[in-house]
């Protein structure tokens, strides 16, 4: 009864109560509640993120592929990018058998000899 009773007599004193109430809830919130540490963490391990990088420099590899059927590239400019291309994703593959622990040797081929 006596919010009711000053509601009537003091509408703005009601109101202003309300949003001092309000913003020291959320001052408090901001500057005094501590964020969980999991909040800030990654949610992808780092397996993920290189196998989606992987996925991403095959689908370039592919996008680059079909651009040069269509005649959009000079063949050197095609074997220059193609090239640098293949180069990041095995860096990337040796990255993930690195990640995940597989020891298996990886026969490397000469570029210089793929070119002859």
């Amino acid at each position: 009864m006596t919010i009711a009773l000053a509601a009537m007599i003091f509408p703005d004193a009601v109101m202003l109560s309300a949003c001092v109430a309000l913003t020291l809830a959320a001052v408090i919130f901001v500057f005094w509640i501590d964020p969980d540490p999991g909040d800030s963490a990654p949610h992808r391990s780092q397996l993920d993120q290189l196998l989606e990088r992987r996925d991403s420099i095959y689908d370039n590899l592919r996008d680059l592929k079909f651009e040069n059927r269509a005649g959009k590239y000079a063949e050197q400019d095609y074997v220059q990018m193609r090239d640098s291309l293949e180069v990041e994703a095995a860096q990337v593959l040796l990255e993930i058998e690195r990640v995940t622990g597989n020891q298996a040797p990886i026969p490397r081929r000469d570029p210089s000899a793929a070119r002859q």
